[in-house]
């Protein structure tokens, strides 16, 4: 069993639903969708995860937590942060793969990205030689390996950078006509803020089967001074 925290709009979004839908299969429910059938070969690493962004990636628990503590945690967390918005999103590419992303770095993000790594570290389990030769550690920065020493996954900290991944590697030859594609789908949802809403609990029972959400918690509501209109 693994487990991982990461952002998801809630069930009921309508951004949950349009992204479900993309992919092919609903985190939530485990509903398969065959609206895009003639996209799901690009679309089936991300189907697995199920929409999301990463925020704290898939983990072993530690040997000392149980799951009642990690929700107990999970629970604990999302009462004491405040939720809040991205102030515009769009249709990105990071090499190969497009997902929704921020269409700036913003601060506030960073810093909420770094605060679930290092909240829920305790829960941990240290990954096994396989695990972190699965991430090819000679491929990465010196940054990135230390952050998998650290915190388990190389992507966090300064190396974070918030992505819902909407396909898997794409041919150069088909960018254009992906691009335009995903920038149609998802135009009630680009160019406008996103809320940082809550975070979902995810699942993976074995290796390589689905993730499935456990558990959505919002986040503390936002102070309305600060929050966009």
């Amino acid at each position: 069993m693994r487990y991982a925290i990461y952002f998801t709009p809630a069930e009921n979004d309508a951004l949950t639903e349009k992204a479900s839908r993309w992919l092919g299969r609903n985190a939530f429910s485990g509903i398969a969708h065959d609206d895009h059938e003639a996209y799901a070969e690009i679309t089936a690493e991300p189907r697995r995860y199920g929409f999301h962004a990463t925020l704290k990636a898939p983990f072993e628990l530690s040997e000392k937590r149980s799951e009642t503590d990690l929700l107990a945690a999970l629970q604990a967390f999302a009462a004491s942060r405040q939720a809040f918005y991205i102030p515009k999103l769009v249709v990105g590419s990071l090499g190969p793969f497009f997902a929704l992303v921020p269409h700036a770095p913003y601060q506030p993000l960073q810093d909420f990205a770094a605060d679930v790594v290092d909240y829920f570290e305790p829960f941990r389990a240290p990954l096994s030689d396989s695990d972190i030769a699965r991430r090819r550690p000679q491929n990465l920065t010196e940054s990135q390996r230390h952050n998998l020493s650290l915190w388990g996954y190389p992507h966090v900290m300064d190396d974070f950078r918030f992505h819902m991944t909407l396909t898997g590697p794409v041919d150069e030859a088909d960018t254009a006509h992906i691009s335009g594609v995903l920038a149609s789908e998802f135009s009630n949802f680009t160019d406008r803020p996103l809320s940082i809403s809550g975070l979902g609990l995810f699942v993976e029972k074995a290796r390589g089967e689905a993730f499935t959400i456990h558990t959505w918690l919002p986040l503390a509501a936002p102070d309305m001074k600060e929050a966009i209109a």
